[in-house]
């Protein structure tokens, strides 16, 4: 385990810069290399050599002086010209975000493995950078994530990763975010037609990938299906996604096949379910689900219905179902890397946090590409297409 274990870049920063100090090659008073040196030397970003700089200040090895620099520090010594009050000001109100060094995240749920998946990699970024994460639920109300939204700032957090209601209308509270200047990223999902930073898995291309590999193997009846109690951006993309896949081979759309606004509750009356006799009557070959949840339920129903996957029927589903555990798997799934879509979401948060640029009208927009691991439940089409 331990050979795979990196000591964090921003950690290999601070080692060099007390390396300097303890050595004498920078005495009390000396100012630091620059963050742009600092970057050139080392080869790596912005945020991490401000996180390296955070937390030398913060153990007061450094200090840093508006308009002047950054410099080794002493009890007893006088950085070079008094700084102003404002100065003064600036430094202990730095001081003070250091010490919380909060970030918020709100969120649906976290009982799939999707959430799972990114919480982890949200933790490990905030971890690397001795950041805290406090989790709010909204239980997917928007009432409740305005109110998550409003306790963060009060709490004084320094940003917010908010994996977002998608509703008609937008939240209010977010607009009221971006309006104010206050660091925040969202997470699988956007506000259409509202400039923000975001960071999502391309869902086009993921049902591209998913159409066209059910379709080598001879399938023509797919069908798509969300149980989402909601039509939400993410779903309605990829059912763009899925006619435009269908567009592009000349094949009609079968509007049958587009299989949402339903729930499977318990499996124990799932004969009695609309989706049960669809697909006991085998009205499509194969399925593509919006999740893996849904793709597990589909493959318990198919086989209290008598039927056999993948020879009977191929399903398809975003997200491994099978396990969180890495390396095991029996679904084929569109994998979205949610273990790095948040990691680099937490990243992209804190970059804005620390961004010494006002960067205006400029905003982080990530689609991370997605890719389809085969597994075994999908197979060839034995029914005559004829």
């Amino acid at each position: 385990m331990s050979s795979t274990e990196r000591t964090p870049l921003y950690q290999m920063v601070q080692e060099y810069l007390r390396d300097l100090i303890t050595s004498q090659v920078l005495k009390v008073g000396d100012r630091i290399p620059t963050e742009k040196e600092l970057m050139e030397r080392f080869g790596v970003s912005k945020i991490t050599v401000v996180n390296a700089l955070s937390g030398l200040v913060h153990e007061r090895i450094i200090t840093r002086v508006p308009g002047k620099g950054t410099f080794v520090n002493d009890t007893e010594i006088e950085i070079p010209t008094t700084p102003p009050k404002s100065a003064v000001k600036h430094v202990v109100r730095t001081i003070g975000e250091m010490q919380t060094r909060l970030i918020g995240l709100i969120m649906p749920s976290i009982y799939d493995y999707f959430t799972i998946r990114l919480v982890q990699g949200i933790q490990q970024a905030l971890n690397e950078n001795d950041y805290r994460c406090v989790i709010y639920l909204s239980e997917g109300n928007i009432d409740k994530e305005k109110e998550a939204i409003k306790t963060c700032i009060k709490i004084g957090v320094a940003g917010l990763l908010i994996f977002p209601v998608d509703e008609e209308l937008f939240n209010e509270e977010i607009l009221s975010m971006k309006f104010a200047g206050f660091p925040f990223v969202l997470i699988d999902r956007y506000l259409p037609g509202v400039e923000t930073h975001y960071i999502a898995s391309d869902g086009r291309l993921g049902i591209n990938m998913a159409v066209n590999y059910l379709w080598e193997l001879g399938h023509r009846e797919i069908a798509i299906c969300s149980d989402s109690p909601i039509q939400t951006v993410t779903v309605q993309e990829r059912i763009d996604g899925y006619m435009n896949a269908f567009k592009e081979k000349g094949s009609l759309i079968n509007p049958a096949h587009i299989v949402t606004d339903f729930e499977i509750g318990s499996l124990d009356y799932a004969e009695t379910h609309p989706l049960y006799r669809y697909i006991q009557n085998r009205m499509a070959t194969a399925y593509i689900t919006l999740n893996g949840s849904l793709g597990v339920k589909i493959l318990q129903i198919a086989r209290q219905a008598g039927l056999k996957v993948p020879e009977d029927i191929s399903i398809i589903s975003f997200d491994d179902p099978t396990s969180i555990i890495e390396g095991y798997s029996t679904f084929t799934h569109i994998k979205q890397f949610e273990r790095d879509m948040g990691y680099r979401a937490a990243y992209t948060l804190l970059e804005v946090i620390n961004s010494e640029d006002e960067q205006h009208g400029k905003y982080f927009k990530t689609l991370v590409e997605p890719e389809l691991v085969i597994g075994e439940t999908t197979g060839k089409n034995v029914i005559s297409t004829s």
